[in-house]
Parts: structure tokens; C-alpha cells; sequence
């Protein structure tokens, strides 16, 4: 008995390769694996009958297999057994795996990772030479969505700030001291334009089926000839463009998708006006979906983009800084179906008289969010121009008192209505503007802290038992009180944290030297 267990721990036990635990239990795929094996060998005609990889074993287990290259296989279960099946059956079986997996899965061995890149679609280039040098298209020769931002920028070596932005972030040294009113401090890090005109051209050669592109600081050289080659582009998301670099984008015929950024306060100004918005829209007639953010214009460039672009049915418009008047060239949108504003400091100052407003019959949507609604008069012109909305969302606008929000009344087709972070508006002008909505269906209202429970009406609670849809949440301190109640919590803290005199001494001189 002591001979035996001597004798095993005298033994050592190998561990097991990944390529037995593979086949483990599975004799038919080991039987057709040989088979495959066999039947690429090119043996030569003789009458004697082919045997079966079994056969073989059984008659001679030291008999060695050969390969393609007539190499001979000594122990077959100790290769790789990947190796027989061809790139584009790995490719498919690859492909099957969760995006989770991938990662790992190219780090197995060479052939893998270069068959994992084929298999990404969308990336974000982050070093630019990496784009340049061609080692993007190598590695990642499929690629359909592509974002330069983030390479277009020199990052510093002493970094230590990121600078984020809504629509951009960047990271900056240490060394920068203030904000100042004209800083721009993108400009300063960006890329030569020439350097990034060469990198779209090398991009564009490697990649003629890419269909979404962001990029920023590109000329109209630059984007005429990546618009050349990319013929099946669709979606175009341009950073600091001007009017010249929309004679580029004109030539881009298949664009359905397209956001501008002209200015972004603090990182780069650009001017785009109603030149550049003419050409745009006498050069991209499918244009589908359209976002123009930070830039100028007035009501001849709406227009234009009206009347060219017949198949725009979004338009979306963020902190903008078009002329007086420009909200009446939304009528030539006729096609037109959902209408955003974000982060706009005013909606038009001066719309004009009702009569030259129009209205936009096909209308769905519109949606107001981060939106300085003090204006009366450019409100009303806004509900005056989406008269046959039928959607109306309104989330954190400053300024949204019951006088403005009375604006709403003229449209008498709204289904939906959502109203968070509204602090101005009261119940009782809540209940002025949603009796005379009779098809009102969908009703949210969320962290508006002025609207209460105890002053909604009779008329207006048999108004709520009707809708198919009401989400009441206007007071989310009071909801949140209420669900907590009997539950303990919110008073487990009150031994660890006993009233102080002396902490209630300095904290009433703070408020003292405060007010």
C-alpha cells in the first residue's frame, strides 16, 4: 500500500491541453477532423482500398498522417486543430461569439486577431499615425463607422485636465490659468488642416464602403475628395465647419444623415451662414436628418434647406445663432416631422407677424430641452409655426411660467405631452391649457416642484381618468418621502450624527456672513 502511493506521488501529472478538453467527448467531429485531413492528401491511385483514420489506428497506431505540404503529423491530437478549417468557416464561427469574447479571442494567435479585424465595423481613432501609417486599414480592412475626433486633437505629454463639452471632450495641461471670454483652446491642439486632408484620403482608399464618418478640421479639399471615393457615405458628422467645407459635403450625393458643429464656446469657432446652408442644400437632396449646432444663419438658409431638402423629416437645432426672423422658413419644411431645440439661449427675438409664420402640416414632434424660454413672443411663434404637433416634450427649460405655457393652448392635436424640471409652472396653469386639449392621451409630469396633489381640481382629475397613459410625479421629495415611509430608513443616522451647539453656532454665523 505505501509503494503504491509512493509510486503516485513520484508521478507527475501533466496538465491538460486545451486542444483534448475541445475534443473531449466528441468522437464524431475527431472522426470527421480526420477525415477532412485525409481527403486533402493527394494520394496516389492504387488498387488497394482507402482506409479510414480508425482502420489506420487500429492497424498501426504509430502510423504518422501528412498534411498539405506533405509534413508529417507524428501526434495529431497535440495541433491545432483551427488550422484545418479555412479563414472564412473561422470567420463565420467568430462571428457567432459575443462581443464580450472578442478581446480574448484575438489574442489566441495571429491568424485570430487578423480575422477578429475583419469583423469590427465601428471604431474610434485615437492616435492619428495609427491612421496615417496604414495600419489601420490592415488591421481593420471592413470598417464601415469611423470617428476621428478624438485623433484630430494633439494631446500634451503633461496632461492632467480633461475639458468635457456636450459634444466634445479633450484633455489639457496643467499650465492653462483661466477662462477667458475669447478661449479657444481646441485650436490651439488641433491638427494642420492639410494633415488631416491627407489622413481622410488615406482613410477613403482603404475604406470605399464606409457609410459613417466624424471628423473635425477638415477643408473642402479634404472632404471633395473623400466624398469622391466613399461613394455609399450616409451618415457625416463635421466639427468646426465653415461655408467653404459645405462645397465638400455637396458632393457627398447619398448623405441622409448630417450634423454640423460651427462654434462650441471654448474649444473652436467657425462660421457657418446662409451661403454655406445654400449649398448644402442644393448638393445633399436626401438628406434625411439634419442637426446644425452652434451655427449662424437666418430665414433664407432655412429655406433653402426646405425647399431643396423635400425628404428632411428631423431637424434639430442646438444653440444656434441664426438672425430675427429665421422661425418662419420652418414652413418650407414641409415633409418635416419632428422639430428639437437644445441648449438654445433664445428661440427667435423677433419672428415677425403671424401671417408670415406659416405652419408645418406634417408635424409630429417637438421636443424643448435645456431651452431659455423667457420670450413670449418667440414662444408663441414657435407654437404658431407647430400648430399641428401632436408631441410636445419640454425637459429642464428655465422660464416655462404659466403665461408661457398658456402659449401651448393653440395647438389642439397634442396626444403626448412630458413636462420635467418645469419649477415655474403651477397646477392651476397646468389645468388652464390641458382642458382645451381634448385628444390628449399620454400625460408625464416629473420634478415639478410648484405643481401640487392637494390643488388638482375635480375637473381636472376626471380629465386624468380618461388618459391612457399618466405618469404623476411632480414633487420628487414628497413621492420619495412617501415610499420610505415604515420602511426605517432616513432615521438611521440620527445617533451617529447628535445635535451639536457648537456646530450650530458656526453654521449660523456662515449664514449670517452669507446673507
Amino acid at each position: 500500500m505505501s509503494f503504491f502511493t509512493e509510486k503516485t506521488l513520484k508521478k507527475k501529472k501533466r496538465p491538460p491541453r486545451w486542444s483534448h478538453l475541445w475534443l473531449k467527448n466528441t468522437k464524431p467531429l475527431k472522426h470527421a477532423l480526420f477525415a477532412m485531413q485525409l481527403q486533402s492528401v493527394s494520394s496516389p491511385p492504387t488498387p488497394t482500398p482507402t482506409l479510414t483514420p480508425q482502420q489506420q489506428q487500429q492497424a498501426d497506431p504509430n502510423t504518422k498522417l501528412k498534411d498539405k505540404t506533405g509534413t508529417l503529423i507524428s501526434n495529431l491530437p497535440d495541433i491545432d486543430r483551427t488550422l484545418l478549417l479555412g479563414d472564412d468557416l473561422l470567420l463565420k464561427i467568430l462571428s457567432k461569439l459575443p462581443d464580450s469574447q472578442r478581446n480574448p479571442n484575438s489574442l489566441v494567435c495571429k491568424r485570430w486577431l487578423n480575422l477578429q479585424g475583419r469583423l469590427v465595423r465601428s471604431l474610434k481613432v485615437l492616435d492619428w499615425e495609427f491612421l496615417e501609417s496604414g495600419r489601420l486599414l490592415s488591421r481593420f480592412p471592413n470598417l464601415t463607422h469611423v470617428d476621428l475626433l478624438n485623433g484630430c486633437v494633439v494631446r500634451p505629454h503633461d496632461c492632467c485636465v480633461r475639458l468635457s463639452h456636450r459634444v466634445f471632450q479633450m484633455d489639457i495641461n496643467s499650465g492653462v490659468s483661466g477662462f477667458l471670454p475669447d478661449w479657444r483652446v481646441c485650436e490651439e491642439n488641433l491638427l494642420p488642416v492639410e494633415v488631416v486632408d491627407r489622413g481622410l484620403r488615406v482613410l477613403a482608399s482603404g475604406c470605399p464602403n464606409l457609410r459613417k464618418l466624424v471628423v473635425v478640421g477638415a477643408s473642402e479639399i479634404g472632404l471633395l475628395s473623400f466624398a469622391e471615393d466613399c461613394l455609399t457615405l450616409q451618415e457625416l458628422e463635421l466639427h468646426k465647419c465653415n461655408d467653404d467645407a459645405l462645397r465638400g459635403i455637396a458632393a457627398c450625393m447619398n448623405l441622409q444623415i448630417l450634423k454640423l458643429v460651427g462654434n462650441v464656446d471654448g474649444f473652436y469657432g467657425s462660421l457657418v451662414s446662409d451661403i454655406g446652408l445654400t449649398i448644402l442644400a442644393q448638393g445633399c437632396k436626401r438628406l434625411v436628418k439634419l442637426e446644425l449646432s452652434g451655427c449662424e444663419g437666418s430665414f433664407d438658409g432655412i429655406k433653402a434647406i426646405g425647399q431643396c431638402c423635400q425628404m428632411l423629416e428631423e431637424l434639430t437645432i442646438c444653440d444656434h445663432r441664426m438672425d430675427c426672423g429665421w422661425l418662419a422658413g420652418l414652413s418650407y419644411c414641409e415633409n418635416l416631422k419632428t422639430l428639437r431645440f437644445l441648449s438654445c439661449k433664445r428661440i427667435d427675438p423677433s419672428p415677425g407677424p403671424d401671417e408670415y409664420l406659416g405652419c408645418c402640416p406634417a408635424l409630429e414632434r417637438l421636443h424643448l430641452r435645456k431651452c431659455q424660454l423667457r420670450d413670449k413672443k418667440s414662444l408663441k411663434a414657435l407654437f404658431k409655426v407647430c400648430e399641428a404637433v401632436r408631441e410636445i416634450v419640454v425637459q429642464d427649460c428655465s422660464g416655462l411660467d404659466n403665461d408661457m405655457f398658456s402659449m401651448a393652448s393653440i395647438c389642439r392635436k397634442v396626444k403626448f405631452l412630458s413636462l420635467e424640471g418645469c419649477s415655474l409652472l403651477t397646477t392651476e396653469g397646468l389645468e388652464s391649457v390641458l382642458l382645451t386639449w381634448n385628444e390628449l392621451q399620454h400625460f408625464r409630469i416629473e420634478s415639478c416642484k410648484n405643481i401640487k396633489d392637494g390643488e388638482v381640481s375635480p375637473a381636472l382629475s376626471t380629465f386624468f381618468s380618461v388618459l391612457k397613459e399618466l405618469r404623476w410625479r411632480p414633487d420628487t421629495r414628497s413621492l420619495l418621502a412617501s415610499s420610505l415611509m415604515g420602511t426605517g430608513m432616513g432615521k438611521k443616522g440620527g445617533k451617529f450624527f447628535k445635535k451639536n451647539p457648537r456646530l450650530d453656532h458656526y453654521t449660523q454665523m456662515i449664514h449670517t456672513a452669507t446673507f
